[in-house]
Order: structure tokens, then sequence, then C-alpha cells
């Protein structure tokens, strides 16, 4: 059984943890970047356990293996770790208990007569995760700092990657690379820092105006970048920027960005003060362990959120211009899809119906990949709010009950992520009824109105109020930010419970995809990408809203529509109509027809 596997891998790291004298390890699921989706040499968590989804952390001690995750994952992580001996332990729950915690109460054998040791792997913890470590311990813990510890386990671990690089010019971007850095030592000096490290890979491919490919679905290329009062240099695996060939290599270098050996970063933190840096600005939500340990005594490191995230979520109008051309040539491959969805129920499955849609976005001239991995559930599987479809085997897509599609592609100058839930044919009143009231929180929120400098979690319920009124709920946050040409999740900003204070600012783009699942049965998700807009200023102050970037019809035939109100169904109409008129013109007559018939008002 392929579970075994997974036991043999633990019981072989228990048998690491006696040689070396360690109580526990524990394995994050990202990489040395805090990248939410790692290069596959970094899928620690999956090679230890089997489990496959985004997020996930474990910890092993002599008598115990547990993953944590959160809501979005419980369902695809009990199948998963079954047979394996690994223990789910549940987060965003009122009764989680945190690795920290845990750590504190279960880690040190009694009566050992030492110090807990707790062995990480150092390159891809976080140096906020290793300060709440410490905090539950009131400091009482050894902590060892292993990097690449699985390697004397993984025989055949994935290399990191070193794909191409690429630049994308000024009238993609809105902003040269020498005015970006320009703006960041603008911001070094308010903090009176003579440097700053970037570590978050979506940051420095921003900041530098360069996309690659190293991680899939995410154009960023895996380097580090710190930049100082009068230069950059750019902590990067390629061989030919070493050797100084290459266009890229070029480009930068003319405008002040030298090129450095990435493995070399580690060396430079630990001589910052022969470089006349003597004070210097980290991130530690993405900054790792190892490279904090290197920073040389004398420096004075500052902690805080990298600026550069913000900048980078509050989109400049040549990217948002961007965005709305990309949405509308992924409206039409949207709408191609689900016309040729339709006349194929019954007869084709979940796989080859993915593959189908990337086809349809593969048509478009500057399409450059899949923004994430298509979900494809019909039935059950769309219970899973993140199905991962099998590409064997999969579930044929059937002429009734609910189907639900979650993609996005990338583009050069925008991203898209959408998720429609179609009708089959004939749906209960079950699926009728979720599917209705999911589509009434998703309007709520798209038609909200809120003064500036709110943050995401305070309309975030809007879009579970018609679900909580009928005692149902969704475990995943409302809406994430979306980079452009950039990653599909990107932050500070989000619509979520959790108590995020960053205000949603005119320019951010994020989404809205409230939902509702339920076991064995179905899922309903409705997703729309909008751009947080200005709309008017009186004496109550300044007002906001979301215009949608997303373009692509929602399905009305099976709405229970006395759970709607006059201004939803209105809404409704007018986002239908705004669809049909926006990509008519751009499909086929028969298609056309087939979307005036799917967009007639309500």
């Amino acid at each position: 059984m392929a579970q075994n596997i997974y036991r043999q891998r633990i019981e072989a790291l228990r048998g690491l943890m006696r040689e070396r004298g360690w109580d526990a390890v524990v394995l994050g699921g990202g990489d040395p970047h805090g990248s939410e989706y790692p290069a596959a040499r970094w899928k620690q968590v999956e090679w230890l356990t089997g489990f496959t989804g985004e997020a996930g952390d474990v910890v092993v001690t002599m008598d115990h293996a547990g993953l944590w995750t959160d809501t979005r994952y419980f369902i695809q992580a009990n199948k998963q770790l079954a047979g394996t001996g690994v223990v789910l332990h549940k987060t965003r729950v009122p009764e989680q208990m945190l690795i920290p915690e845990w750590l504190s109460q279960s880690s040190c054998p009694a009566n050992a007569g030492h110090l807990p040791t707790v062995a990480v792997d150092g390159l891809c913890q976080s140096v906020g995760f290793i300060d709440e470590i410490r905090a539950a311990f009131d400091g009482c813990v050894k902590i060892v700092s292993e990097p690449d510890l699985l390697d004397a386990l993984w025989s055949d671990r994935p290399a990191i990657p070193r794909e191409p690089v690429y630049t994308i010019p000024d009238e993609v971007t809105g902003e040269s690379r020498a005015q970006k850095l320009a703006w960041l030592r603008g911001v070094m000096a308010e903090r009176h820092c003579d440097a700053i490290l970037l570590t978050a890979l979506d940051e420095i491919a921003w900041l530098l105006n360069v996309r690659g490919g190293d991680v899939a679905y995410n154009p960023v290329v895996i380097s580090y970048l710190l930049v100082t009062r009068e230069k950059a240099f750019w902590y990067i695996l390629k061989d030919d920027f070493y050797t100084g060939s290459g266009k890229v290599y070029h480009e930068v270098a003319n405008e002040g960005v030298i090129t450095c050996l990435y493995d070399d970063v580690g060396t430079v933190l630990s001589k910052l003060g022969q470089m006349g840096v003597h004070r210097i600005g980290m991130d530690p939500s993405t900054l790792n362990y190892h490279l904090r340990s290197m920073v040389e005594p004398e420096v004075d490191v500052v902690y805080g959120p990298s600026p550069v995230a913000l900048r980078k979520a509050v989109k400049n109008a040549v990217e948002i211009d961007g965005m709305v051309r990309w949405h509308v040539e992924d409206g039409v491959a949207m709408e191609k899809y689900l016309y040729w969805l339709e006349q194929n129920l019954g007869q084709t499955d979940e796989h080859t119906a993915a593959d189908r849609l990337q086809a349809f976005r593969a048509e478009i001239d500057g399409y450059r990949g899949d923004s994430f991995e298509t979900i494809s559930a019909w039935g059950p599987g769309a219970a899973l709010p993140h199905y991962v479809t099998p590409k064997e085997h999969a579930p044929k897509i059937e002429a009734r009950g609910l189907y639900l599609v979650d993609s996005g592609g990338q583009f050069f100058g925008g991203t898209t992520d959408i998720t429609r839930t179609v009708p089959c044919g004939p749906c209960t009143e079950l699926e009728r009824e979720d599917y209705t009231l999911v589509l009434k929180g998703h309007i709520a929120l798209s038609m909200a109105v809120f003064p500036a400098g709110t943050p995401g979690c305070r309309v975030d319920a809007l879009a579970r109020e018609p679900l909580w009124r009928y005692k149902r709920n969704f475990g995943h946050g409302t809406g994430h930010g979306v980079g452009s040409f950039l990653n599909v999740h990107e932050g500070p900003q989000d619509i979520r419970q959790n108590l995020n204070p960053q205000p949603l600012v005119p320019g951010m783009v994020v989404s809205i995809e409230p939902g509702i699942y339920r076991e064995g049965l179905h899922g309903v998700r409705h997703e729309n990408l909008v751009v947080v807009r200005e709309l008017e200023t009186n004496e109550f102050g300044t007002w906001l809203g979301f215009e949608p970037l997303t373009l692509c019809h929602y399905d009305t035939s099976i709405l229970v529509r006395n759970l709607l109100n006059r201004e939803e169904m209105d809404w409704l109409n007018a986002y239908n109509e705004r669809v049909y008129q926006t990509l008519a013109p751009r499909l086929p007559a028969d298609m056309a027809a087939w979307l005036r018939d799917k967009t007639q008002a309500i």
C-alpha cells in the first residue's frame, strides 16, 4: 500500500532524530521565500505524508506524527492521511491548538532532564514562526536549524529550478524598475535603513519587472534581492547570469542591479558591516530563520512588513487596464468552454473538461499558462474546496446535479481567477437552495459601499449573512488579493473573518468567492475578481465599492427566485447583460445566440 511508504519515511525520520538527539521535528509546507506555492524541491510535507494541499505543516515526535491544516483541506486530509499514522490537527476552528502550543505540551519526554530540542529546516521556517515556538516554551527550548534536513532521507529530491528569466516592458507594468527602486530607497530613508532584503518571490519579480517559470503557475524567479542606498544585489540561480551573457543580465545591469550567486546571500548577510550597512529592514513573515541567523550581530535588524507588498497590491492605471483587457479575453474562453460543456454533458469527465478549458485559453495570444491547477469537480468532488482533479479514472460529468470549475490564466499583463458552478440538468431542492444562497451572498458583497479605511474583515460578513440566516457557512476566506501577471494569491489585503487590519484601497484587485460544501453531495462557489474603486467623497468621507473584472454569465435556470430580492435580481440582470454585450460580438453566431438565452433577465 502507498500509505506504507509514508509510514516508512516517518520512521526513517525518527531514526535521524535518535541519532541527533531531537525530540521533535517541524516541517513547513513553504520554501525559503515564504511562498504559498513552492517548487517541487520544497514539497516536504507531501513527500513525508502524502498530503498535497497547499497549506500544511507537520510535527513528528517519537510517538506522534501530526499534520496541521485549515478548514479548506479537512476532507482531503482525512482521505490522504488514512493509513499513514499521521493525525489531522484542525486549524481555523474554535478548539484549535496550534503547533507552538502543542509542542510546548507534548515534545519533551517526561523527566528527560534537558531542554526540549526542536529541529526545523531553517530555510523553510519564518523568523516569526520560530519566535512563536520560543514564546510557547517561555524561551526554555533548544531550536536546531538544519537546512535541507530531509536531504539525508530524500534520495531523489528535485533540484532548485533554473527556468529562463525575461523582462516585461514599462508599457505593461506602468512603471520602470528604476522608478520602483527609487521609490523603495525613499522608503528606506524614511525608516532610516541602509538596506532592505526582499525574500518574497513575487515582490522581487514586481520590483525588477521580471518574470520566470521556477514555480508552477506563478511566473516568478527563485532569488533574493538586497537593495542598498546605491546598489541592488540580485542573488539568483541562473548560469547565464554568472557568465554575463543574456539579454536580462545586461538590462538589469544597466540600471545598477548586480547579479550574484544564489547561495552567497547568507555569506553577504554575515558581512553587511563591510558594505556600510548597519541597519537593515526585513519582513519576518517571509524571512527564513536560517538567513536571519546569518546576519552579523552588530547590524540592527528592523522588522516590519515589506513595503513592496502593499505598493504591488495597489495597481496603477496601466495594470488595471491590462487586467480589464485580459478578463475580456478570458471571458470569451470561459463562454466557449461552458457552451462546449453543455454539448458534452454525460459524455466527458472532469479531467478531459479541464484540459478542454486550458485549450480554449491557449488560443489567446498572450496566454502564458494557467494561474493555478484547475479544479474541475462534479457532484461530491466539488465538496472539497481544493479538490484535485484525478488524471486517471476521473469521474464523469453527469447530466444532472452541479459541476464546479475554478480556474484562471496568466497573461502578458494580467491574471485571472474565476469560479462558476454549473447546473448540469435536474437538481435537488437542496442544490438549488445552496446555489441561490451562495449567489445571494456574492451579490451582497459585490454591491457593497463602504468608507475608505475599511479592512476586508469588516465586509466579509456581507457575503456570509444570507447563508448564516439559514444556518449555513463556509470555512475558507471570502476573498484574496490577485497579482498583475503575478501570483494568483497576494496580500496584504484579503476578505475573511481573520482580523487583518489592512484597509481595502482603490486599485486593489480582490476575489469575491463565497461557497458552501456538503461532504458526499455537492459544492457551490461563485467567484469574480473585482477592483476596488473610489465612488464618491462627501461630508461623511470617501466611499469605495467594487467593480467586477470577471466577465462570464451566471446561470439563472435553477435559482430559487423567492430567495432573491428585487435589488439582487437587478444586479444579476445588469451583470449578465454586460457579459452578453461585451462578449457576444467576440463569439461565433451559435454561441452568441446561446449566450443570449443564458443571460435573459429574470
